[in-house]
């Protein structure tokens, strides 16, 4: 990038930090406050930090639809949109008016200190956005030539610098500048794509056939399990945040129904991009670097520098949300929990944003495919949470604490020694075929059954 373009990029995340250290007119003293802005979000506010929130993976998306093309589509995004629909079903209004702050709350209350501590522990290594600082090093090695791994201590550095001032206030207040720059980077970059290169036609030419199906080339059992992955949705930390933030139960039923929508727009935008790199671009060294790419190619100066930044809010939008809800998982789950509610809140969240940037780093430098990262941590978290969850909000399919304890520690053990297993045989793919987040599931639910029946025997007794 030239001087233009690095003023552009400079400029914009100057204005990231403005935003989210200025002085709010509410003290951030008060839990409510520090916590979840007060609980005072309305609709827009609501749609444009849960999409900002939820894209952070962009780079992601470039890798998925640069290699395996439309089914990005139906891979990366329908089945987000149908777990999303199934939240708001289940639980967003539930969410808002039960008043908690956190998922492990809804836990503790529920099921028990058992319960509730495996909840924090998996909610916790849910909130690391390890992939996220992954992408973020990818960026600034492309922008500033530094190595990967300082430059992913440096992205985490700079997250902390402003969400820890004013807590979720802080998050949200960079939003609506985050949504506008990682709309309008795309809505630069494929339209020059396909003026300078062409329509359809040159992607068809360009492309090899299983770009354009919807499978792109992978088995139909890979493409269902991120069906089964996306149930993440129904378990992630930050829908909750959000939920409890709301202004009302139905600011967050209507909010992420507009979200669904917006999701669908900034998938169509950005699978079309990785497509055109790929045509314009074939053979990179790494598809994590096709949006970047691209837009070196085909972008000139200042353009160039509002993609990037556009890049760059994408996945700071991701990381400070989640390196906020690891933070309060420590500060309030933990540490407040634990010492019977004499600790300082507000202080342990500080404390846990530091650890959990500590440890996504560390994960990140370890890691070189962000898909990856995504498939793990969504499978383990899928099977340990959403059974116990689907229990906090229906009474009828709860089981008694001992068993939900049971069914997240033996659903979570076996997804992760399934995964495993899939890494140590390599191209042989999972043991027996199976995807790991099926087996968790399938442990989760006969544990969970175990628990209904042991309960009805019970009252008959």
């Amino acid at each position: 990038m030239g001087a233009l373009d690095a003023a552009v990029v400079a400029a914009c995340l100057a204005a990231t930090v403005a935003l989210g250290v200025r002085a709010s007119r509410r003290p951030a003293e008060a839990t409510d406050e520090y916590l979840l802005a007060g609980r005072t979000l309305g609709l827009g506010l609501f749609v444009v930090t849960l999409v900002a929130t939820w894209y952070g993976g962009v780079l992601g998306v470039g890798e998925y639809s640069y290699r395996y093309g439309l089914s990005n589509w139906l891979v990366l995004g329908v089945p987000y949109y149908v777990g999303a629909l199934l939240f708001v079903a289940l639980f967003a209004a539930q969410a808002r008016e039960t008043g908690e702050y956190t998922v492990p709350d809804l836990l503790f209350r529920t099921y028990g200190k058992g319960a509730g501590l495996a909840g924090t522990a998996t909610v916790l290594a849910m909130s690391f956005p390890a992939a996220y600082l992954l992408m973020l090093g990818v960026l600034l090695e492309r922008v500033t030539g530094l190595d990967r791994k300082p430059a992913i201590l440096l992205s985490a550095a700079f997250c902390l610098v402003y969400i820890a001032v004013r807590g979720f206030r802080s998050v949200v207040q960079t939003k609506w500048l985050q949504f506008a720059l990682m709309y309008g980077g795309f809505a630069l970059l494929l339209p020059i794509a396909a003026l300078r290169h062409g329509g359809p036609g040159f992607l068809r030419a360009k492309l090899p056939p299983e770009a354009f199906t919807w499978h792109g080339g992978r088995s139909a059992a890979y493409v269902v399990a991120w069906y089964f992955i996306a149930l993440q949705t129904l378990v992630e930390p930050t829908f909750f945040q959000r939920c409890f933030a709301a202004r009302s139960a139905r600011v967050a039923r209507n909010g992420i129904l507009l979200a669904v929508l917006c999701f669908a727009v900034f998938d169509g935008l950005t699978t079309l991009t990785g497509m055109y790199a790929r045509a314009i671009l074939p053979g990179l060294p790494s598809a994590l670097e096709a949006f970047p790419a691209l837009g070196e190619d085909l972008l000139p100066p200042v353009l160039l520098g509002l993609f990037y930044a556009g890049l760059l809010a994408t996945i700071l939008s991701t990381v400070d949300s989640f390196l906020f809800v690891g933070g309060v998982t420590v500060g309030r789950d933990l540490a407040w929990r634990l010492s019977g509610g004499t600790l300082d809140q507000r202080r342990w969240t500080r404390a846990g944003l530091v650890l959990s940037a500590a440890l996504s780093a560390a994960i990140a430098m370890a890691s070189d495919s962000v898909v990856a990262l995504w498939y793990g941590f969504g499978s383990v978290g899928t099977a340990v949470l959403l059974p116990p969850l689907l229990g906090a909000f229906y009474p009828a399919i709860r089981p008694a604490p001992r068993f939900a304890l049971a069914g997240m520690a033996a659903s979570g053990s076996v997804t992760f020694a399934w995964l495993a297993s899939a890494a140590a045989r390599g191209p042989e793919g999972p043991w027996l075929g199976v995807e790991p987040i099926y087996a968790g599931l399938v442990v989760a639910a006969t544990v969970h059954a175990c628990g209904l029946l042991a309960s009805r025997r019970s009252g008959v007794d």
